[in-house]
Order: structure tokens, then C-alpha cells, then sequence
């Protein structure tokens, strides 16, 4: 069976998983995105006709079903209508991350899935890497007896946040959503996968500290092209972008985001006119640059989980601690440290051959879904929109205790 596809949102992430699928050997039949330039470029990549391309998500539900599934990618405050559309319309249903930036939005979407009877994703890609595969299936064998404690950091990246959190789309909460549903829900998402109970209780820590205007050097100005002191500042903006131009790793994002014409002279343009080009001290951001949360299991686990905007760019690092010995994981390799023989084993799960977004976690998500889809069964992909409603919910309880200083209770 050939899946088809429809794709609501042709921003990064609707193109990402466009592609992929297409890759992966479904057709890729309709598109509905308001931004016309986007949906041009949509259009042409996957030749679609003008009949299947929309400038709005209503016009292409109401139509007969165009396709057997459609992924939901519009930005986070705008997931809801669209998938409970979809799911009227009989289509199966992929969200991205967050489903919802608040709770009815998320148990309306679970209501329409379950009323429709429809095959149903969230994008937690983290799940479906081949690290994640083999540190869930040790963690299953009881290669480390029970949990115990779960250590686990997500290293953002120094101008990664910049990018995203302080001058980009996901920079105010009231725009989006708080940056652990933006971002760390991935986290929220896996932790619970890995451990395989739900959280009973919930606390955290976090803040904005050094993205503020009193911050700023002295003699910073308004735009990075203008700074004097832009030598001395490592998030220049000018030499960001500037650097990831020519670099194939980076040049499809982030510079696409800042301009999608690529080149010396509209990437200028776009950091004097344009978010990019701002001083990341101006202040029109308010997102947590760092963020702690705690986690407790019915067991007696825990786990304690870290965002931080000051690291290099690079693969999320964990530590699960357990009766019969300990593991450690960078997002590639896991080392095993075995109590009773005492000998410490290494594998190295990197795939040669496999798309390298989110350690191959992309890449492994669509291919479950697609799975699921065309062989109509649900546990092919283990991040349905119930699974993520329950990550979700433990988001909101961390959010609710880093603003009252309360330990939340999730029932």
C-alpha cells in the first residue's frame, strides 16, 4: 500500500516530514499553507496541482478526503482546530510537538482521534531513534535491574537558543508556549518512555537570567550590525549566519529560517530589517534559559531533568541509575556498568546510512507512522496523542510548580 499524504503547515518541520515521506516511499498529495511563498516552494518540490494546494486548512477539510493521513504543523497555538478537523474527516492524524499549548486543546484532539476511530502521532522524535531502541530494550531486559534515578540533560546549545528562544518564533510564551512544552517535552516525553510509569509528582525550577536588557555590554546596540561590540559577544548574529552559510550541515537551518533565499546579500538584508539581526538583549523575549524539573514515579523512582541554553550544540545526555548496575548515554553511544561481574560494556548505535535529524529520530518517526497507517495498527507507533496528552500533562504540573514554588500532585 502507497500511503498518501497531506501537510498542513509547509514551514521547516511540514517540509521535513514531507520529504521524508516521500523518501520513504508515500506520495505527497495536498498542502495547505497560508504563507504563499512557502506553499510555492511545497508545490514545486512534490508537483502538486492547483486542486490540491489551499491557503487555508478549512478549505482543504471540507473537500472529500484527499489522502489517507495528513501531518498538522502549523505553529504550537494552532495544532488544535486543524487536528480535530482532520480527525472529523476520517484522515490519520500526525501532530507536532507540543499537541496543544493547554489541556482542552489536548483532550479535544484525544476526544476527535478516539471519536474517529483514526491512526494518531505526536512528533516526539526522540522516541524513535536507534540509541532510544537499544537503551529501552537493556532497560527492559533488566540489564540494569529496576530504576532507581534517572539523570537527564538537554544541552540546547549556546546559539541554537539564541536562535530559536530569544530572537525566533518559540521567544514569548504568549505567542507559543512555555520553552518546556516547546522544546523539552521531547524530554518529559522520553523520560516517562524509558522508565514506563507515569509520574506522580512534579516540581521545578527556572528562570530567564541572562537574556535581559540589563544585561547587555556596554555600547551594545539594537542590531548586531551595529554593534561595537559584537568581537567580544558570542551570539553575534552577523558571524552566526554568517558562518553557517557555506556550511552544509547548517545550511538548510537554521539560515532558511532567517531568509529563504540563502546568500551573502539576503542574509544582510534580513539582519538589518529583520528578528535575526536583533541585539539578544533587547528583551522582546521571555522564554526560561534554564530549567530544572524533578519527577516521581508509584515505584519510588525519580528522575530530575535539565534544560540548559549554555552548552554546545549537542545529543541529549543521560544516566539511569539501577539495583544491578548503571548505564550512560549520549544520544549515540551507551555504556553499561554491570554490579555483578563489575565489567562495563560500550555500544555504539549510530546507523550509517539513516537521516541524522534528531539523531535519526525523524527519520524513525515517520517510517512508524507510515507503518501504522498502512497496516492499520495503532502500536506500530508508540507516541499516539494519548501517550503525549500524559507527557503534556506532566509539562503543565512542572509549570505550575517553577511559578507557585509548589510540589503538584499529577493524578
Amino acid at each position: 500500500m502507497t500511503v498518501t499524504l497531506a501537510v498542513v503547515g509547509a514551514g521547516q518541520r511540514g517540509t521535513l516530514y514531507a520529504r521524508l515521506a516521500h523518501e520513504l516511499g508515500a506520495k505527497v498529495v495536498a498542502v495547505a499553507e497560508p504563507d504563499a511563498a512557502a506553499r510555492a516552494r511545497f508545490v514545486a518540490e512534490h508537483g502538486l496541482a492547483p486542486g490540491v494546494t489551499f491557503g487555508d486548512w478549512r478549505d482543504l477539510f471540507s473537500r472529500p478526503r484527499l489522502a489517507d493521513a495528513v501531518a498538522i504543523c502549523t505553529q504550537d497555538r494552532d495544532h488544535v482546530a486543524p487536528a480535530v478537523a482532520a480527525a472529523a474527516a476520517g484522515y490519520d492524524l500526525l501532530v507536532e510537538k507540543p499537541m496543544a499549548t493547554d489541556e482542552q486543546g489536548a483532550e479535544a484532539i484525544v476526544a476527535a482521534v478516539r471519536e474517529a476511530g483514526v491512526i494518531s502521532g505526536v512528533c516526539h522524535v526522540l522516541r524513535f531513534t536507534a540509541y532510544t531502541q537499544r537503551l529501552k530494550a537493556l532497560v527492559t531486559r533488566g540489564a540494569i535491574g529496576r530504576i532507581v534515578s534517572v539523570q537527564h540533560l538537554e544541552p540546547i546549545g549556546w546559539w541554537h537558543f539564541a536562535h530559536s528562544f530569544v530572537r525566533g518564533n518559540w521567544r514569548r510564551e504568549a505567542d507559543t508556549s512555555p520553552m518546556l512544552a516547546q522544546k523539552s517535552v521531547h524530554d518529559i516525553d522520553w523520560i516517562g518512555h524509558i522508565v514506563d510509569e507515569p509520574v506522580t509528582r512534579v516540581a521545578s525550577f527556572g528562570s530567564l537570567l541572562e537574556f535581559r536588557p540589563e544585561n547587555a555590554p556596554a555600547g551594545a546596540a539594537g542590531r548586531c550590525l551595529d554593534c561595537a561590540v559584537r568581537g567580544t559577544c558570542p551570539f553575534d548574529a552577523v558571524r552566526l549566519y554568517q558562518g553557517f552559510l557555506n556550511d552544509p550541515d547548517y545550511h538548510d537551518w537554521p539560515v532558511t529560517v532567517v531568509t529563504p533565499d540563502p546568500t551573502p546579500a539576503s542574509l544582510a538584508a534580513a539582519l538589518r530589517e529583520g528578528p535575526y539581526g536583533e541585539c539578544v538583549y533587547a528583551g522582546h523575549n521571555d522564554v526560561v534559559d534554564h530549567q530544572v524539573v524533578t519527577l516521581e514515579f508509584p515505584s519510588g523512582a525519580n528522575a530530575t531533568f535539565s534544560a540548559v541554553a549554555f552548552t554546545e550544540m549537542a545529543h541529549r545526555k543521560t544516566r539511569l541509575f539501577g539495583t544491578r548496575g548503571w548505564l550512560e548515554g549520549d544520544g549515540m553511544t551507551i555504556t553499561v556498568h554491570d554490579f555483578v561481574t563489575d565489567t562495563y560494556q560500550r555500544l555504539d548505535t549510530n546507523t550509517p546510512g539513516v537521516a541524522s535529524g534528531h539523531g535519526g529520530g525523524d527519520e524513525g518517526l515517520m517510517r512508524a507512522f507510515l507503518r501504522a497507517v498502512a497496516e492499520r495498527d495503532q502500536s506500530a507507533i508508540s507516541s499516539d496523542v494519548a501517550a503525549s496528552l500524559d507527557s503534556l500533562r506532566v509539562v503543565w504540573a512542572a509549570e505550575r510548580a517553577r511559578h507557585a514554588g509548589t510540589v503538584e500532585t499529577i493524578v
